[in-house]
């Protein structure tokens, strides 16, 4: 596992730079600063229609200290192949130059990648086109009003879900494995190394990687900014956020949520939703119902994890 200090030590520069308009807590800047600091120097960022394209500034004073491109709604992955191809035309006809170590990357959030680009995302999954395709999820489309997304949790409420969410949360990172693309992986804000570490080990990695961010939003949420981080670690420490690896098709629970295969090591469900807002119409039954249907699924992971261990 890579430390505090080693991660430090070989990127102390800030590629997304102090001055954007994110908010007070957000976990997206969060999310993409250390993701940066994993891949540094030549890499080239396109974002989707999201607060991404709105936080970073205008030009000449914008954020982003690196390359990067604003990209139509349902584009983002589409375009990142070619940009990707371009990168290595570039390098077969001028070997040697800057493009050669270039990375490309996406970042978007949940809206231009569960909804409204998943076409586009599928079709590079299928090509196996190479780069890294990041979607930072707040769980709604947060720069447009606060509306639900086929990412929002059930029983959220949302702008256009007042009385919360009927429909569970699309699982895009298994959607994303079923494509059997080479490196699939989850993270949260809450745990920056392990977010340092993922990208670092993508980058090294030929073809398409997918990885999904459980990134906080103080208004969306409905929490204070300084609880930004807290309640991401519970939705680690409860269970309903899992993080964890799929490379080659091989699924590696991380260090923080491997010990809560056993349910005693998960905190009760409700210390995770009671902390916000969005949550304050769940009823006692529901909060029931979801503890029962989040243990459920932990208990077929530790299925699936048994299944592959003595298939191997």
């Amino acid at each position: 596992m890579v430390k505090l200090k080693e991660a430090l030590e070989s990127c102390q520069e800030e590629f997304f730079l102090p001055g954007n308009s994110c908010c007070a807590g957000c976990g997206l800047e969060i999310a993409l600063r250390w993701a940066m600091k994993a891949l540094g120097h030549n890499t080239a960022l396109i974002s989707p229609a999201s607060c991404l394209n709105v936080v970073v500034g205008l030009w000449p004073k914008a954020a982003p200290n690196f390359p990067f491109t604003n990209m139509a709604f349902a584009a983002a992955a589409a375009a990142a192949t070619g940009m990707s191809a371009a990168f290595k035309a570039k390098n077969y006809r001028f070997p040697g130059k800057v493009w050669e170590k270039m990375t490309t990357l996406v970042f978007a959030g949940d809206g231009g990648t569960t909804d409204i680009g998943i076409q586009g995302l599928s079709g590079a999954a299928e090509r196996n086109s190479d780069f890294i395709y990041c979607c930072y999820d707040n769980e709604a489309y947060m720069n447009t009003g606060i509306q639900r997304s086929s990412s929002t949790p059930h029983g959220a409420i949302t702008t256009t879900t007042t009385l919360g969410k009927e429909r569970f949360k699309k699982n895009l990172p298994r959607i994303m494995a079923a494509h059997d693309i080479p490196y699939v992986a989850t993270c949260s804000v809450s745990e920056p190394l392990d977010i340092y570490e993922k990208f670092k080990k993508a980058k090294s990695i030929e073809g398409c990687k997918y990885i999904h961010i459980l990134a906080s939003c103080p208004p969306g949420w409905g929490i204070a900014s300084e609880d930004a981080i807290e309640i991401p670690r519970l939705a680690v420490k409860t269970g309903s956020w899992i993080l964890y690896e799929i490379e080659n098709g091989v699924l590696t629970l991380s260090k923080k949520s491997k010990p809560l295969l056993d349910p005693s090591k998960r905190a009760p469900l409700i210390d995770y939703l009671s902390r916000q807002k969005r949550f304050s119409k769940l009823s006692e039954k529901e909060l029931i119902e979801l503890q029962e249907r989040l243990d459920l699924q932990w208990a077929n992971l530790a299925d699936e994890l048994f299944c592959q261990e003595n298939h191997q």
